[in-house]
């Protein structure tokens, strides 16, 4: 790693705001749990939190060394990947996902490294060409409890990692514990090869061969669940230290 630390953008959600029912402020605002940030600057990074202005993401980009992409309470709009339905489950920030895959396509091309998070998972492989699983409830009904009912600070599940791949390299491990909070997930990769998947075959974990670290996990990898998910931000800093 360089000698300064290296800068990380991070992807924030958004709330429109609401009068009169305790929320947060009337107008609208962003956020982000504590968490994510503190495990970037615990890896040796600095976090910076990113906006959601799409016109500024290449001005953004010339100043970061790494991009992380969030999760959030929403989905990505089933029109992106081609999807000819929506599922009545599907709830869309448009803004948020616009802004956001800004950010991813123009990280791929410069080669900036990237972390995918749960939706950021999901809307990686979306922006490689990939697909979604709608609602996994309805489109495995044998599929594990990926919404997991005990808090997400603790496992849900473990996770295979596919042998010879970056996940692989960066954990050190063939599997691990996760915590799983989403009824979405990634159907066809696109372009990125799957490096993860869960007892009932839902893909776990993506990255995309050929970029320097480009890596998507379905998990969150921010609550330290086991050894291997520090051991991800911990690459993810690596390599954006030494661009």
């Amino acid at each position: 790693m360089s000698m300064s630390r290296p800068l990380i953008g991070v992807t924030l959600d958004s709330e429109p705001g609401a009068p009169d029912d305790g929320a947060y402020s009337r107008f609208p605002w962003y956020a982000l749990r504590r968490n994510y940030m503190d495990a970037i600057a615990d890896a040796g990074g600095i976090p910076v939190a990113l906006s959601h202005r799409q016109d500024l993401a290449a001005e953004t980009l010339e100043r970061l060394d790494g991009l992380v992409v969030t999760g959030g309470a929403f989905d990505v709009d089933p029109a992106l990947y081609g999807a000819a339905t929506r599922h009545d489950s599907v709830t869309l920030k448009s803004g948020r996902t616009r802004a956001e895959l800004a950010l991813l396509r123009l990280a791929i091309a410069r080669d900036l490294p990237v972390l995918g998070i749960c939706g950021g998972q999901q809307l990686l492989a979306v922006c490689l060409g990939g697909t979604l699983i709608q609602h996994i409830p309805d489109a495995l009904p044998g599929a594990l409890a990926h919404e997991q009912p005990n808090p997400r600070d603790q496992p849900g599940h473990e996770v295979a990692i596919v042998p010879g791949t970056l996940l692989a390299r960066v954990t050190g491990a063939e599997r691990m514990a996760v915590n799983s909070a989403h009824h979405q997930a990634v159907r066809t990769p696109g372009r990125a090869v799957v490096c993860a998947f869960a007892p009932d075959g839902v893909i776990e974990a993506i990255e995309y061969p050929g970029h320097p670290f480009c890596l998507g996990v379905q998990w969150h990898p921010e609550f330290a669940i086991s050894m291997g998910d520090g051991r991800i931000f911990s690459a993810l800093i690596d390599a954006s230290g030494s661009r």
